[in-house]
């Protein structure tokens, strides 16, 4: 029986939904304002999982404008019925809840079906097995918003076929609470003659936790678990290693087995910098209801799985630039310009155009980068880059547009100088430092020397602390010398749904510029 280790998905992967089509299990999660939007994984045994796309890959299919880096993609769902893969989900920055499908889940997936008066967000659909379709998703109240949070979950028929909404929607469920806050992410299910809404609430903080009510009838009336919630650790206290646990789906095998995949977050000292994750718990079911992990009653670090283990290996962290398309794991913010890269201006080198846009404002800047995955890592790239006055090209650790690390290569005084640079950082001397720029602060600097052609540079974390280093053409590394708490890049600190990326960026900070930084490699290393 193989084992796999918690999370799943490591990394900035929230909102998992999964199904099954054989013998094969497909995970997709939420992008919120990076592109190409909704990743979709595959696995035969639960354990390994591969990315095979993107489902959201063209902005006719993502328009995400210059919102910042939480709006965007919320909660998708995908699920299988009659030969076609339905991903749903809400888009919040453009045109609502929305369907796309595809008859191979590694895609092309169709054009977005905007579902007119599908109010509120966090969609999902069920296949009854009479071929009906059924629409799930939250809304505000309809009687009026009490408090923050006060919200329904509501069930409506849906024509698939031509992607609307029939007759009149059902108020199905509140929570398990009373007033219960932000019931959200639901699911509706069918097992045993039973209908079963499993559902979030208590928001996707502290008091997150997972849900259920069964009905014998589609639209209800549902009556909770008394036993709900059916997983949360909010009870375990601020301490516990994992955290925010809730928005959750599950999935049966052929063997009749059931498991559940959620959203959980694993901090550092205190802060979460790799965003929410997928992780994976075992299912029982006791008089009807769902039991998440027998005996233990809590996420396990280690979980054993009922299935026979795939021969997989595992995805690399290393991207080299030879093909003429990118690799899948890398995301732009928000839209990309048709301009913002190349992959054959230079042989075997990705060229990054130094653009107008800066990371630190909602626009489209020239970035490339991957998800954070670890506490314990070193990023690194080769680069070519001569700037010209006003430019800066190099590595970014991005939570979002108000809070970012850049280690880059910038102009000053006819020089190229290597700097370290914070935005909306209040841990490192925020605005007290003197060397400020318009948008950011100067933590330390390195002169560079002229002869130098190609950098390369590195970026090393060790659980809450970064460094930077740096080794100019044929030249051994060296440590700049400053050392930055990267508490700040946090959910606790900056707010918002994201996680962390790490990747590749040049900007002309608002001037105009034809200059390109051109990247060898990229490669991230768990330490």
């Amino acid at each position: 029986m193989p084992t796999v280790k918690n999370p799943i998905l490591s990394g900035f992967y929230p909102d998992p939904s999964i199904c099954r089509v054989g013998d094969t299990y497909y995970i997709v999660n939420s992008t919120f304002a990076y592109f190409p939007g909704v990743p979709v994984f595959a696995s035969k045994d639960l354990c390994h999982f591969r990315q095979i796309g993107n489902i959201l890959d063209r902005p006719s299919q993502l328009p995400l404008g210059n919102d910042g880096m939480s709006r965007g993609i919320f909660a998708p769902t995908i699920r299988y019925y009659d030969g076609v893969y339905y991903m749903i989900t809400t888009n919040v920055s453009f045109g609502g809840n929305f369907i796309v499908t595809a008859t191979d889940p590694a895609g092309p997936w169709s054009e977005p079906h905007y579902l007119k008066g599908a109010e509120g967000i966090d969609p999902s659909i069920f296949f009854d097995e009479d071929g009906k379709c059924y629409y799930i998703g939250t809304r505000p109240n309809p009687d009026g918003v009490r408090y923050n949070g006060d919200w329904y979950i509501y069930i409506q028929e849906l024509d698939i076929k031509n992607f609307c909404l029939v007759g009149d929607y059902k108020l199905a469920w509140k929570g398990a609470l009373r007033d219960a806050e932000w019931p959200e992410g639901p699911h509706l299910y069918k097992k045993d003659g039973w209908y079963y809404i499993m559902h979030a609430e208590g928001g996707t903080g502290p008091s997150h936790a997972v849900c259920v009510a069964r009905s014998k009838e589609v639209f209800g009336p549902y009556v909770g678990n008394f036993n709900n919630p059916i997983l949360t650790h909010r009870h375990l206290g601020k301490a516990y290693p994992v955290r925010y646990v809730g928005h959750a789906d599950l999935v049966d095998t052929p063997e009749g087995d059931w498991y559940m995949i959620m959203l959980a977050s694993r901090p550092c000292e205190g802060y979460t910098g790799m965003g929410r994750e997928t992780f994976l718990a075992k299912v029982t079911w006791e008089d009807g209801w769902p039991v998440v992990n027998e005996g233990i009653g809590k996420l396990s670090d280690i979980q054993e799985v009922n299935l026979l283990e795939e021969d997989a290996l595992p995805e690399s962290d290393f991207y080299t630039f030879h093909n003429r398309k990118l690799d899948a794991h890398f995301v732009t913010v928000r839209n990309p310009k048709e301009d913002m890269y190349s992959l054959t201006r230079r042989a075997g080198k990705l060229a990054l155009k130094v653009a107008e846009e800066v990371i630190t404002e909602p626009t489209n800047a020239s970035y490339l980068g991957v998800r954070q995955r670890s506490y314990h890592y070193t990023a690194e790239t080769r680069m070519e880059f001569t700037p010209k006055a006003g430019e800066e090209a190099g590595l970014v650790i991005l939570q979002s547009e108000m809070a970012s690390v850049r280690f880059v290569v910038m102009e000053e005084n006819g020089k190229s100088v290597l700097r370290v640079v914070s935005f909306g950082d209040r841990l490192n001397g925020g605005k007290t430092q003197e060397k400020t720029l318009e948008n950011g602060v100067i933590l330390a600097q390195a002169a560079l020397p002229v002869e130098s052609v190609g950098i390369t540079l590195k970026i090393m974390q060790k659980g809450q602390q970064l460094s930077f280093w740096y080794a100019p053409q044929d030249m051994d590394f060296s440590r700049i010398p400053a050392t930055v708490d990267s508490r700040f890049l946090s959910t606790e600190a900056a707010g918002g749904f994201v996680g962390n990326t790490i990747g590749m960026y040049a900007s002309s900070n608002h001037a105009e510029s034809e200059n390109y930084a051109l990247f060898d490699y990229f490669v991230v290393t768990d330490l």
